[in-house]
């Protein structure tokens, strides 16, 4: 319901903005737009067609861009970033996380980031460095480095006189972290425990001992399935020797995961997860292309074995109106295990000790729903065609395709993932090639022995 209440406030939002737009009432629109939260405003930008957001960015107010640029797509940021200089970069990204403006730089040129980051004063010039070093989609990556560390010997009392300095804390400061001289990780001291604790107790008294930072070079998946398991809110990252880098938090994460989300669901169209809604003809046109382009070398090699059985069919018109029947419903099946398959591997839940079981199990269920529609279909097309050989034909190759779309749909992405390539984006396509090849060849050649 609350979902609902927001659809419909943003398309308000939207229809008002461009009813302002279209009579040239730019007053009204910069005023309603600045009064947003920036979040809002990025998706009223994202949810405009080209034209219209790019009037609504340049009515943000300058105080605002940042906030704004961040929480937008990667696609719309590198078009607005496209049409700055260093200068214009910089003044844009003051104030915002070192974590949230190396994300930004990211999608600019080298020449470009050295350049911004040369008019940068060197406290955070070092702080952005140390992000840019790792890769986007490792906890490095994801890290935010303003932390608050304390040492294991001081007081509860100390640590709050310490806190009390500060005219405010990092955002989502659930713990303090605790390091030694030499800046390794040794523990968390939790705020709940500072607060209730005896003033005169040692922090190495209080902390946590128990919890592992995070390797900086994790990959990002694997950090949002921790902080899924342990309903984590922040947690430290460290370098290969234990020393503490930075701290990750759970708004971070939750991005991780809707990327994730997208690009799985993208993916089995051959899309990117960062596809821009109302991206231009220019730049649509040719990332469909390729995809389309793909999925026609693999219609062919499905039309080929057809060809290889012409002269079956020519003969037994029958062959040519049930064929699609066994084709589909191998590839209904096979999506079905895919799609489990594919979300294993990324919640990490499949691996050498579990998958000889998986692969059993969708083989038997492959098996099993091949032979309840075997009989169904094998009744319908006997009745049908009064020919009770073409029944027995396409119940055989019903099993056969099903059976062989259970076991594919379980090998493929294990496969492509061994190769390191992304499941997500090729099984789709491969399994259809093998349920459409494999269907046709079992049914077609069934009744070439049968017939001929």
């Amino acid at each position: 319901m609350v979902q609902k209440a927001e659809t419909i406030d943003t398309q308000f939002h939207l229809d008002e903005l461009h009813a302002a737009l279209n009579s040239g009432t730019f007053v009204q629109v910069r005023r309603m737009l600045n009064a947003l939260p920036p979040a809002d405003v990025a998706h009223l930008i994202e949810s405009s067609p080209p034209k219209s957001r790019h009037i609504l960015w340049q009515l943000v107010d300058s105080d605002h861009e940042g906030e704004v640029l961040q929480e937008l797509g990667d696609d719309i940021q590198t078009e607005f970033l496209e049409g700055m200089d260093s200068r214009e970069v910089l003044a844009i990204t003051e104030g915002l996380e070192p974590d949230d403006v190396a994300d930004i730089l990211q999608q600019l040129p080298d020449r470009v980031i050295q350049d911004v980051l040369q008019h940068m004063g060197e406290f955070d010039r070092q702080r952005i460095e140390q992000v840019l070093t790792y890769d986007e989609d490792s906890a490095g990556g994801l890290m935010n480095t303003d932390t608050i560390t304390v040492r294991p010997r001081f007081t509860i009392d100390v640590v709050l006189r310490y806190l009390r300095r500060h005219e405010e804390i990092p955002a989502m400061t659930d713990n303090i972290i605790v390091v030694n001289k030499q800046d390794k990780f040794i523990g968390l001291l939790p705020l709940r425990k500072i607060l209730v604790s005896d003033p005169s107790a040692t922090v190495r008294e209080m902390m946590l001992t128990d919890v592992e930072a995070i390797p900086a070079n994790m990959a990002d998946t694997e950090v949002a399935s921790l902080f899924e398991r342990q309903n984590w809110v922040s947690a430290p990252v460290v370098d290969e020797d234990g020393k503490l880098l930075g701290r990750i938090t759970i708004d971070d994460v939750v991005d991780v995961i809707r990327e994730d989300a997208e690009h799985s669901l993208m993916s089995m169209a051959g899309l990117d997860e960062d596809e821009d809604t109302f991206a231009s003809l220019r730049k649509t046109a040719p990332r469909r292309t390729i995809w389309l382009g793909v999925n026609l070398i693999t219609a062919f090699i499905a039309s080929a074995v057809i060809k290889l059985f012409e002269g079956t069919i020519d003969q037994i018109v029958a062959l040519a109106i049930l064929m699609p029947i066994v084709a589909s419903m191998g590839g209904v099946a096979g999506t079905q295990t895919l799609t489990v398959v594919i979300r294993g591997i990324a919640l990490g839940h499949i691996g050498r000790s579990n998958r000889n079981w998986l692969i059993n199990r969708e083989a038997l269920i492959g098996a099993l729903n091949g032979v309840f529609w075997a009989i169904v279909v094998a009744i319908a097309a006997s009745l049908w065609f009064e020919d009770t050989r073409i029944g027995i034909i396409i119940a055989a190759a019903m099993v056969i395709n099903l059976f062989t779309a259970g076991v594919a749909g379980v090998l493929i992405p294990l496969v492509l993932k061994r190769l390191k390539i992304d499941p997500a984006l090729a099984a789709g396509v491969i399994l259809t090639t093998v349920t459409d090849v494999v269907g046709f060849m079992s049914f077609l050649g069934l009744a070439a022995l049968y017939y001929v």
